[in-house]
């Protein structure tokens, strides 16, 4: 089910960004509005994230060269959450493919860890801040949540390129 659920935001990120532009990547509805190419960065670091810290592995991002390939303007750590305006302005990639490459790195690594799991790990505590404390079963719910939320944002923004 967690397999089929990380297909599904795969499968909206590819629909969104796939064959556009860097330009159309990087056009916003008005000077505060979200990208395409934030949207699905934001949606694939927060995944590749959460994912590497309740896997206890590094992320994607860093441990095999995607960084330096967006060269981007942000520390390595960053994921886009809080981003302001100019941040989000900030994100702009060469292509869809680096983009959705990305992404597809990211869903191999969580497909790998997910591919573990059994039905006793969904219960572990990963991130005691929160008041309940969040458990794994929690955690990749809200992965997945965000991931097709930012992906769906996506793709309407695609539509208002595709119709400009």
């Amino acid at each position: 089910m967690l397999t089929d659920a990380f297909g599904r935001v795969r499968e909206v990120v590819h629909g969104a960004a796939g064959g556009l532009t860097a330009e159309q990547l990087a056009f916003r509805a008005d000077g505060d509005a979200n990208s395409i190419a934030w949207l699905v960065w934001h949606l694939s670091r927060v995944q590749d994230d959460h994912i590497a810290d309740a896997a206890g592995t590094s992320q994607v991002w860093t441990a095999d060269g995607w960084e330096p390939r967006f060269g981007l303007p942000f520390e390595a750590s960053e994921t886009g959450y809080g981003h302001s305006s100019d941040e989000v302005a900030a994100v702009r990639v060469a292509s869809a493919d680096l983009l959705t490459g990305y992404h597809d790195a990211v869903h191999d690594r969580t497909v790998e860890y997910v591919g573990t799991l059994t039905g006793g790990d969904l219960g572990r505590v990963v991130d005691e801040a929160w008041d309940p404390p969040v458990t794994l079963a929690v955690r990749l719910i809200s992965v997945i949540s965000d991931g097709l939320q930012h992906g769906g944002q996506a793709a309407f923004v695609r539509g208002l390129v595709l119709r400009s």
